[in-house]
């Protein structure tokens, strides 16, 4: 392992981390709906086995394990990596329950000077999925910057709405299978500089799909397509408000706390939205 942490970073592109094939349940998304924020009485048929209908956003807890795989094989080095935007494109709905194979490999690594970006690529035959990863220290090797910013939504939001995080919630998704301990130890999220444990980045982006797609008046389970970029952490019991921004190509949402930005350049299709 020593070896490979001196190996420039894009040393790692294109490299195979294998498949899994995961199994879950209609309890597995039942419990991920509730962790993301479903309402069990307007959300009724996120939350209730009768006519369930799973989430898509559900597909990245089946495949959490593609990124910790890169890094327990020390890719990022000894510096903490960040996850710094997340992709998610769905080909077809997830059943209430069933199993799926997932392969996964290191699609690109971009420099971006002082570190470097990982994005893992993960696909099945229901959804393909990129984990952009952000690795202080592994830049500086001469490679592409990748691609820049989304440039952010022009004029007033067409559409706003505000997405109350619970005090419960880190420690009810981790059980979604996302189990750093900056979501629930105390002393490891002091280790990182926050006061308590925070919030999955995904369960806010799956939170705020919610949200939006009520706003919008469509089911958040017509997801098709989804981005988005962490630029703050959250932390459990946080209000936060969403400002979007509907036109031809689906919708554009930015969300803040207190006027501060903690997803950005956010992108998602419902259906023919």
């Amino acid at each position: 392992m020593d070896q490979q942490k001196r190996e420039p970073a894009d040393h790692w592109r294109g490299l195979d981390l294998g498949s899994r094939t995961v199994t879950y349940d209609e309890r597995d998304a039942i419990l991920y709906a509730l962790a993301v924020g479903a309402h069990p009485v307007k959300d009724l048929d996120l939350v209730f086995e009768r006519d369930l209908r799973v989430l898509p956003t559900f597909a990245l807890t089946l495949a959490q394990w593609a990124p910790d795989v890169l890094a327990d094989r020390g890719a990022f080095g000894d510096t903490p990596a960040l996850h710094g935007a997340q992709r998610l494109t769905i080909h077809r709905p997830l059943p209430p329950s069933g199993e799926v194979t997932c392969s996964a490999t290191v699609a690109d690594v971009w420099d971006k000077g002082g570190a470097a970006v990982f994005d893992v690529a993960v696909d099945s035959a229901y959804f393909h999925a990129v984990w952009s990863i952000f690795a202080p220290g592994r830049g500086g090797f001469g490679g592409g910057r990748g691609p820049g910013r989304p440039p952010s939504p022009e004029g007033e939001p067409t559409h706003r709405a505000e997405y109350e995080t619970f005090p419960a919630q880190a420690a009810l998704y981790r059980l979604a299978g996302d189990r750093h301990l900056i979501h629930i130890d105390p002393a490891a999220a002091a280790a990182i500089g926050q006061p308590r444990p925070i919030l999955h980045g995904l369960c806010t982006l799956a939170g705020t799909v919610l949200r939006v797609a009520e706003a919008l008046g469509t089911h958040p389970a017509d997801l098709t397509e989804l981005y988005g970029r962490f630029a703050a952490p959250v932390l459990p019991g946080e209000a936060l408000d969403i400002a979007a921004w509907l036109g031809e190509g689906g919708v554009g949402f930015e969300v803040a706390r207190q006027g501060e930005p903690v997803l950005s350049g956010g992108r998602a299709r419902f259906g023919r939205t």
